[in-house]
């Protein structure tokens, strides 16, 4: 099983995760890296992380490339992660699995962090798979029924 090392995204990895591209067949579904960012940049609730392979953990500079990105926010009591999307040379090995683990592990951590949520485009089969299968279930919150195209799922713990 793979296992994941998460790091901020600075100036020395910038370029190498807004140059990170989904599979062809996701394209559309998962928002760009560059328009994320740009939305942590003016939103101080938002937490961009690159996503390594753990093998890099304890390098200044990691040895190995960026697999992937995910953003999570805190408003509200909730944890929602926003965005996961993991290079499509690295999809397939585990990557996207162990980095849901790795947020849901560190949104815990957040004492203010009553719920966990997160949310797919209806058309994003790979994403609904993932993320039932780690135990999330629909979330029936009234804001988000006017997202038709979305679907909002909650991981009670």
């Amino acid at each position: 099983m793979a296992k994941v090392h998460l790091r901020n995204v600075t100036l020395d990895n910038f370029r190498e995760c807004i140059s990170l591209e989904v599979d062809e067949s996701q394209k559309g579904l998962v928002a760009s890296n560059v328009k994320s960012l740009a939305e942590a940049y003016v939103n101080p609730n938002l937490f961009p992380l690159a996503i390594y392979d753990a093998k890099v953990a304890g390098w200044e500079q990691p040895q190995l490339a960026m697999v992937g990105f995910t953003m999570y926010e805190i408003t509200a009591g909730v944890g929602f992660i926003l965005r996961l999307m993991i290079d499509h040379k690295y999809q397939g090995q585990g990557y996207g699995r162990a980095a849901m683990l790795e947020v849901i592990r560190r949104l815990k951590l957040h004492p203010e962090v009553e719920l966990i949520a997160t949310s797919h485009q209806t058309a994003n089969e790979v994403a609904s798979k993932l993320y039932r299968s780690l135990g999330f279930v629909d979330w029936d919150i009234e804001w988000a029924r006017q997202h038709k195209s979305e679907i909002f799922l909650k991981l009670n713990f």
